[in-house]
C-alpha cells in the first residue's frame, strides 16, 4: 500500500458512492411486479444459468445439507448464533412500551415488530451464510413471524444458517429480481414489509427502486475499514486486518491511519509477506490498490479524519484508548484495542456486521433489531378536557390557518362548556 505524507488527496476516500442509474435492474423491477413467478424464472436462467420448478428449498434439502456438513462448523454457526441473539435480546430490552397520565390524557407507546422482512444473502463470490445470522436473527428476537431469506446458488452452510437462526422460508433465488420479488409478492414468493441484506450494485439499486413500496436498512457500498494506530499498534495485526477487508471484493477500502512511520513500514512489510500466503490474493491484491497508508501528526488528527469518513469498520490500537474512544462518533462498528480484529465481529461476537458504507455512519447505525420493529403512539384523552388545553391546539391551528382544525378542537371546547 502506498504511504502518504500529504493529506490533500484525502477528500478522494471521503467518498459518497452514489448509485447511477442501471437500466437493466430497472426493466428486472418492472418485469417482476407485473409477470412474477415467470419473470424470476426467466432473470434467474439469464443470470445463474438455472432452470427451477419451484423457488421454496424443501425441508429435506435442509436436512441433506446438515448431513454434508462438517459437524464442527456446524457447531460454531449455533455457537456464533447463541452470542448473536444474546447481543440482540439484550439490545431489545431497550425498546419498551410505556404509558402515564396526566390532567387531560392517558398518553404512552406500543413496541410491535413487523409482520414480515426478507434476508437477502449475497451466494457469488463467496458464501456468505454468517449474514443469514445478522439479518434473520435480529427479526427473530424483535418478534417478527414471517421472516424468508432470499440467496442465489445457495451453499448448504447458508440453509443450515437459515434453520438454525428460524428463517420460515428459504428461497433459491437472487439478484435484482429476488428483490423485486420479495417487494411486490409473486405466485411464490410472499411480499414482505421490509428487505435487509447486502448486495451487489444491482441488489443495492433494485432496493433503491423498490423503497417506499417496502422498508429498506440502507443501501451499502463497497466494504471499508480503518485503522488508527500509534507505536503501540501490532504491525502483524494491522496487515492482516486490512488484508482481511481487501479480500472482500475488488472495490474493498482499507485504510491506516498511524501516527508512527515505523508502524507505517512495518505494516506495508507484513502486508506483502500475508498477501503470498493467502488463497484470495488475486481479489486482495487489486483492493489494496484503493487503500492507502496516511500518516499524520497526531492521534487527534487521525480521530478527526475518522469522524469525516465515517468508515464501515473502525479499529483502534493506541495508547490511550480510553481518552480517544469518547471522539469517535461516526463508523459502523468500533474495534477496541490490538485483539479486537474485525473478523470477531464479521461471525461471533454478536454484533451487527451489516453496517454503514460511504459515510453513511454519519447518521445511520448497523441493522439491530429496532430495524424489525415499529414504535406506536396513542392518546387517550379524559371526558373533561380543560379549556386551557383546547387552547392550546385552537391558537396553534388558528396561526397555521387551519379552519378545519381549528374548528376540531374549538368543537370539543363547546361540548365541554354544554357538560359544566
Amino acid at each position: 500500500m502506498e504511504i502518504c505524507r500529504n493529506l490533500e488527496d484525502l477528500d478522494h476516500y471521503i467518498q459518497k458512492n452514489q448509485l447511477s442509474e442501471i437500466d437493466s435492474v430497472k426493466n428486472i423491477v418492472s418485469k417482476v411486479k407485473r409477470e412474477g413467478d415467470a419473470a424470476v424464472k426467466y432473470f434467474t436462467s439469464l443470470f445463474d444459468q438455472k432452470t427451477m420448478d419451484q423457488f421454496e428449498v424443501e425441508k429435506i434439502k435442509i436436512e441433506e445439507a446438515y448431513l454434508k456438513a462438517d459437524k464442527s462448523t456446524i457447531s460454531a454457526i449455533k455457537k456464533a448464533a447463541k452470542r448473536i441473539e444474546i447481543f440482540a435480546t439484550k439490545q431489545m430490552g431497550c425498546f419498551q412500551d410505556f404509558s402515564y397520565e396526566d390532567d387531560v390524557s392517558e398518553l404512552g407507546q406500543k413496541i410491535v415488530p413487523l409482520d414480515s422482512v426478507g434476508c437477502y444473502i449475497p451466494g457469488g463470490r463467496y458464501p456468505l451464510f454468517s449474514t443469514v445470522l445478522m439479518t434473520v436473527i435480529p427479526a427473530k428476537v424483535a418478534g417478527v413471524k414471517n421472516i424468508i431469506v432470499c440467496s442465489p446458488n445457495i451453499h448448504p452452510l447458508t440453509l443450515i444458517a437459515a434453520d438454525i437462526a428460524g428463517a420460515s422460508q428459504i428461497f433459491q433465488v437472487g439478484g435484482a429480481q429476488a428483490i423485486s420479488a420479495m417487494a411486490y409478492g409473486t405466485e411464490s414468493i410472499p411480499k414482505v414489509c421490509k428487505i435487509v441484506g447486502p448486495g451487489n450494485q444491482y441488489v443495492s439499486y433494485a432496493k433503491k427502486l423498490v423503497y417506499g413500496e417496502v422498508g429498506i436498512d440502507f443501501i451499502a457500498g463497497p466494504s471499508e475499514v480503518l485503522v488508527i494506530a500509534d507505536e503501540t499498534g501490532n504491525s502483524s495485526y494491522i496487515a492482516a486486518d486490512l488484508l482481511a477487508q481487501a479480500e472482500h471484493d475488488p472495490l474493498a477500502i482499507p485504510i491506516l491511519l498511524t501516527t508512527s512511520e515505523n508502524i507505517a513500514q512495518a505494516v506495508n512489510k507484513e502486508i506483502n509477506y500475508q498477501l503470498n500466503e493467502l488463497k484470495t490474493k488475486a481479489v486482495a491484491d487489486v483492493a489494496l490498490l484503493n487503500g492507502k497508508i496516511f500518516l499524520v501528526d497526531s492521534i487527534t488528527t487521525a480521530v478527526t479524519i475518522s469522524n469525516r469518513i465515517a468508515p464501515e469498520h473502525l479499529e483502534l490500537q493506541v495508547h490511550d484508548i480510553d481518552k480517544i474512544v469518547p471522539l469517535l462518533t461516526n463508523y459502523g462498528s468500533l474495534f477496541i484495542g490490538n485483539n479486537s480484529a474485525e473478523v470477531f465481529g464479521d461471525y461471533c461476537s454478536g454484533t451487527n456486521h451489516v453496517l454503514p458504507t460511504n459515510g453513511a455512519a454519519r447518521y445511520s447505525g448497523g441493522l439491530s433489531v429496532k430495524d424489525f420493529l415499529k414504535i406506536l403512539t396513542y392518546q387517550k384523552m379524559k371526558e373533561n378536557i380543560s379549556t386551557d388545553f383546547i387552547e392550546i391546539a385552537t391558537n396553534m391551528a388558528k396561526q397555521e390557518g387551519l379552519d378545519a382544525h381549528h374548528n376540531a378542537a374549538f368543537l370539543r371546547q363547546k361540548h365541554n362548556q354544554n357538560l359544566k
